[in-house]
């Protein structure tokens, strides 16, 4: 736990999905502040659509681009992963080292953003799957959400952390009081709002859009490998082995489409991606006398999930303001998309430095905000997964 003293600084963060956890102990840990998280849904919830990060695959695979800024954030935190993935790491049961193959035949090298993964190389033409023009293969990791998110809960609370279940609906009610449990003389606020950004008066950013997402989660534990395939429509699939046995399918991801819950022709259509791209999702015994057909998967299912990725038109919002007539800094750290996971610390990390830039003298009303995305990234959508 961390030693407190007169000087501590409290700091309220409001959310408490995979952003919002690691931001929190990222400042926790740095020492000299007092952090309350603040949130409507935590990770010891059942699964809701209002919680983004219980729906994720989750693998480590940077869609970075052209952002240095988003290279640096991916790579922090995939080193800081995959120390974790060590024998006898902290969190038994939840990261899966793995090999994964990256396919595309939409023109696009992801070896700028890649290139640093363990293993990394290109693969020869007669390694590629059905569709695909172009492949590199490299060694990852996946997490199973549930599990993770909750080591980090603890991993705040251990540390002397404080939650507060409330749903705010103004960024006033974290500023200046009224919420029981909640620090009525906050030095800063920490917002990891998510999607929640869109509505949450005081921020209120309606560059802020649902990305829709739907998985298929198959018990299939002869498959320890990853794959993704973008064909050159824009159309990807995915799968992502968890240390569980269970391998994730996915593929859909729609913008401003706030349906809750999955559809059944959209299972159909991420079955028969995921098939084709890897027959070897069937059961061995069938794959050895034919070809396999979505309804060889249907009898492994154990789970369907949907949820709504918080895009954001312009990327990844890193910035500091002051709300008008007050002297309390806001620094905002959310608009993730797909890609929460991969970029939790190292978002953390630049949160944690504008934060201590406006507690050290930054003047009310100057706002800093750190591009993350080149200005082509509007409508982009292959990275997200």
């Amino acid at each position: 736990m961390q030693r407190e003293s007169e000087a501590t600084k409290d700091i309220i963060v409001i959310g408490a999905g995979v952003i919002g956890l690691s931001t929190a102990i990222r400042i926790q840990e740095k020492g000299g502040y007092r952090v309350t998280i603040v949130a409507e849904t935590f990770p010891t919830d059942p699964k809701t659509i209002r919680y983004t990060s219980h729906w994720a695959g989750a693998h480590h695979v940077s869609g970075a681009y052209g952002s240095e800024r988003q290279r640096e954030m991916d790579r922090e935190t995939f080193n800081i992963m995959w120390k974790d993935t060590e024998h006898g790491g902290p969190v038994e049961g939840c990261f899966l080292r793995h090999k994964n193959t990256q396919f595309r035949s939409d023109g696009v090298d992801p070896s700028k953003w890649l290139d640093h993964m363990p293993g990394f190389r290109s693969i020869s033409n007669d390694e590629l799957v059905p569709g695909a023009t172009h492949g590199w293969t490299f060694t990852t990791l996946t997490l199973y959400p549930p599990v993770y998110l909750n080591w980090l809960l603890g991993r705040f609370l251990n540390n002397g952390g404080k939650i507060v279940r409330a749903q705010l609906q103004h960024i006033d009610q974290a500023i200046h009081g009224g919420i029981n449990g909640l620090p009525q003389e906050p030095d800063a606020v920490v917002a990891c709002v998510g999607l929640g950004a869109r509505f949450l008066g005081g921020i209120e950013d309606k560059e802020v859009y649902p990305v829709r997402g739907q998985t298929v989660v198959l018990k299939a534990p002869w498959v320890r490998f990853g794959r993704t395939l973008t064909y050159a429509d824009g159309s990807h699939f995915y799968l992502m082995p968890r240390a569980t046995g269970d391998v994730l399918v996915g593929g859909i991801r729609v913008a401003d489409d706030w349906f809750p819950v999955p559809r059944e022709q959209d299972r159909d259509y991420l079955l028969a991606g995921g098939l084709a791209m890897c027959p070897e999702l069937a059961p061995p015994e069938i794959l050895a006398e034919r070809m396999p057909t979505i309804d060889d998967l249907r009898p492994l299912i154990v789970e369907e999930g949907c949820g709504l990725r918080p895009g954001r038109k312009s990327g990844i919002r890193l910035a500091t303001e002051w709300p008008e007539g007050s002297k309390i800094p806001v620094v905002c750290n959310y608009g993730h998309s797909g890609m929460g996971f991969q970029s939790s610390w190292g978002s953390a990390s630049v949160a944690l430095n504008l934060l201590e830039e406006a507690l050290a003298g930054e003047k009310p009303g100057k706002a800093k905000e750190y591009e993350i995305w080149p200005a082509d990234y509007t409508g982009r959508r292959d990275h997200v997964c």
